[in-house]
């Protein structure tokens, strides 16, 4: 029971990612709040929680591109419990089309799903934190936010864009015992791209070859429930193609060529 008694929110924590890591909290004794913008999922993974383990679990089903009621929603996830020691924000939106064809409308939706909304609600709950002493922001970014990745202009400007956000967060308030995990995934099994948009905003509607091949959200929420527990820094979750990030830290030309080549369906 690792996390029992802690408070952890989770975003997009209707399946993939986010709801596998539900669970393995939920075995570890934690007190969940699962947001996402499916309700009746969400009540089948709270209803599920508690029967592994969790003493208690609440459902906050919400549309993430309402930016203008984030902090509505980040009050009611506060006042669940009256805290928070976990926030993990994974909820996002992938995207399948070139720069040049991509409408900026599309665009726009991919960085307020994967950065704005991420942003405004950290911002939200960071200062009440610090005020109870400290806690943990886990955010889910990607590997396309390691490198620039073909047919993703939006998706990897976003997932960039949470790294640097993210680690300014490390930075300026380790000293107050605010810890960042940045989860890094390769290819997992989930639905992204089944939901990721064309260029147009139409959705793709499949999952891409190398996806299926990719590890479970199982296999990926064990590594991420123990990176959390111990509060590292950093977890890349997935296979080989893990090693492009480490070609683009030590071998960046090279790494560049290889982008080149990758295939991004």
């Amino acid at each position: 029971m690792k996390f029992s008694n802690k408070v952890v929110w989770i975003t997009g924590a209707s399946s993939g990612i986010g709801e596998a890591t539900a669970y393995r909290f939920a075995q570890e004794g934690a007190k969940l709040i699962v947001t996402a913008l499916e309700a009746d999922l969400l009540e089948q993974v709270v209803a599920k929680c508690k029967r592994l383990g969790a003493p208690d679990a609440k459902a906050l089903p919400f549309d993430l591109s309402q930016l203008d009621l984030l902090d509505a929603l980040a009050d009611e996830a506060w006042n669940a419990f009256g805290r928070i020691d976990i926030f993990y924000n994974n909820a996002g939106i992938s995207q399948r089309g070139t720069t040049v064809e991509t409408e900026m409308r599309v665009i726009r939706k991919v960085m307020d799903i994967d950065f704005y909304a991420p942003v405004i609600l950290t911002k939200n709950i960071l200062p009440r934190m610090l005020a109870q002493g400290g806690g943990q922001l886990v955010v889910t970014t990607s590997i396309a936010g390691c490198f620039g990745f073909p047919m993703r202009c939006a998706y990897s400007s976003a997932k960039h864009a949470l790294y640097g956000f993210f680690e300014t967060i490390q930075a300026e308030y380790h000293n107050q015992n605010i810890r960042v995990t940045i989860v890094c995934p390769g290819r997992v099994q989930t639905n992204i791209s089944v939901y990721a948009l064309e260029k147009d905003g139409k959705r793709h509607g499949k999952m891409d070859a190398g996806q299926a091949g990719g590890v479970t959200p199982q296999q990926a929420a064990n590594k991420i429930v123990r990176a959390v527990y111990h509060k590292k820094r950093e977890v890349l979750v997935g296979r080989k193609e893990l090693l492009m990030a480490y070609i683009k830290r030590f071998f960046p030309g090279l790494c560049a060529v290889l982008a080149r080549k990758v295939k991004s369906m």
